[in-house]
């Protein structure tokens, strides 16, 4: 089984499209854990409906505050061998899950998958996202993702899937610093996980004018020097 660990903070415009894009995948054996981290629009709501019809959706609220709480309390209500993330603003492929999970098939657990992603917008997209999505890209092609490390998050934060045990091993989403999926990626290539990265668009991320990486404050400073340095240091 895959576990899915969604957390949600005011997506109400877009939830239902994201969570009918996983209920809709072509890969049905899956648990969808759902942490609302202090939504006030109608996100609790919907989340709700969509827990009372299909019973591999379960729903909380977080007990903490940000997206690390809510992230590490979905994981500690998780069952599943294999781990994988979702943003309440985007949309899966119908094979996604599919894809990432075939990958183990052949090869040890010692590795994370991920794949291409594409922005879409209601509007157009910023030059500044399809740059890095054209960058991320190029790195599922040569493979060189831990190669480019330094120079910004190498790995989508919505796009990869690892064996339970893999993910424990990196101490899963206690980070301690934002962002805490850049964290994450750091503690992957600490553990000298492999990358397989399959040719196919995995992800479907959704730029609007309000999500967090840009509004929330701890997204700003999009060179994160302080944690560059420190793994650097560390490594």
């Amino acid at each position: 089984m895959i576990s899915i660990i969604m957390p949600v903070k005011n997506a109400a415009p877009f939830l239902e499209a994201c969570l009918n894009s996983i209920v809709g995948q072509s890969y049905d054996n899956w648990e969808l854990l759902v942490v609302n981290d202090g939504s006030n629009d109608h996100s609790p709501e919907i989340l709700n409906n969509y827990a009372q019809k299909d019973p591999r959706i379960r729903y909380y609220d977080s007990p903490g505050k940000g997206i690390t709480d809510a992230l590490c309390h979905g994981y500690e209500k998780s069952r599943g061998n294999y781990i994988t993330r979702m943003d309440a603003d985007d949309i899966m492929p119908r094979d996604k899950l599919q894809l990432m999970r075939k990958t183990f098939d052949n090869s040890d657990n010692d590795h994370l998958c991920t794949g291409r992603v594409r922005y879409f917008s209601d509007s157009e997209v910023q030059n500044g996202y399809r740059s890095y999505e054209a960058w991320l890209n190029k790195l599922s092609t040569n493979g060189n993702h831990f190669g480019e490390i330094y120079r910004e998050c190498v790995i989508a934060s919505p796009c990869w899937m690892m064996h339970r045990e893999q993910f424990d091993a990196i101490g899963g989403f206690n980070s301690t610093t934002y962002p805490e999926d850049y964290d994450l990626c750091f503690r992957m290539y600490q553990q000298q996980l492999r990358v397989i990265a399959v040719p196919e668009v995995l992800h479907l991320w959704r730029d609007h004018p309000t999500r967090s990486s840009r509004t929330d404050k701890n997204y700003a400073d999009n060179r994160f020097l302080q944690m560059k340095l420190n793994y650097f240091l560390e490594i």
